[in-house]
C-alpha cells in the first residue's frame, strides 16, 4: 500500500523525457554483452510512470502486477516502471539512465538485490552515473527540510523535518547540533 501512494500519473512532457530515457538505456542494453541472451526489447512494453515529487528514498520502482508467480517473473509480470519526476530534469540524465537500468533488471526477473543483480547492475557502462544516488537522494531531502540540525564544529548539515532541541549529535566531531531553519524554504 505504501507503494501506492507514492504514485503519480507522467504528465506530457514527462511522458516524452520517459520514452527518450527509455530509448537510450535500450539501445545501451542492445550493445552490452551481458544481455545479449537476454529478452530486452520485450522490456519497451512496459508502461512508464513517474512517484510523486515529495518521494525522497525512491529514486525508481518495479509496480509487478497483482497475483503473478514470482518465481518466473517477466516484463509482461511488470504493470509499470516508475522514476523520480526530478530525474527527468537535465542534470540528472545520466543517473535517470542508470535507474532504469536498475529497475529493467527487475523486470527482467532479478527481484532480489543478490551478487548476480549487483554485478549486472555494475555493467552500466556509465561510471558515475550509479554513484550520484547519494546526491539525488540529498538534494530532494533539502529541497523538502524545513530545518537542517547544523554542526557549528565542522559545518555539516542534515536536512530535517523537525527541530533537533539540541537532542543529537554531529555523526562526524560528536558535536551537539543546532537547529537552523533551511533558507531554501525562506
Amino acid at each position: 500500500m505504501e507503494l501506492k501512494s507514492q504514485m503519480a500519473k507522467p504528465n506530457r512532457e514527462q511522458i516524452l523525457l520517459l520514452s527518450e530515457i527509455r530509448d537510450f538505456v535500450l539501445e545501451v542494453m542492445f550493445d552490452m554483452p551481458e544481455w545479449a541472451d537476454a529478452k530486452v526489447e520485450d522490456l519497451r512494453s512496459i508502461p512508464l510512470g513517474v512517484l510523486r515529487k515529495n518521494a525522497t528514498q525512491r529514486h525508481g520502482v518495479t509496480r509487478w502486477k497483482r497475483g503473478v508467480d514470482v518465481r518466473s517473473l517477466q516484463p509482461k509480470d511488470v504493470e509499470v516502471i516508475d522514476l523520480h519526476p526530478e530525474m527527468l530534469k537535465p542534470r540528472w540524465k545520466a543517473y535517470s539512465g542508470f535507474v532504469l537500468h536498475h529497475e529493467y533488471i527487475h523486470a527482467l526477473g532479478l527481484r532480489e538485490h543478490n551478487t548476480l543483480f549487483r554485478q549486472l547492475e555494475a555493467a552500466w557502462p556509465g561510471r558515475t552515473a550509479g554513484r550520484q544516488g547519494p546526491l539525488f537522494t540529498e538534494e530532494l531531502r533539502r529541497a523538502r527540510a524545513v530545518w537542517l540540525w547544523s554542526c557549528t564544529t565542522c559545518g555539516q548539515e542534515f536536512p530535517r523535518q523537525k527541530p533537533s532541541k539540541r537532542r543529537y549529535s554531529c555523526r562526524k566531531c560528536n558535536t551537539v547540533l543546532i537547529d537552523k531553519k533551511n533558507p531554501v524554504l525562506l
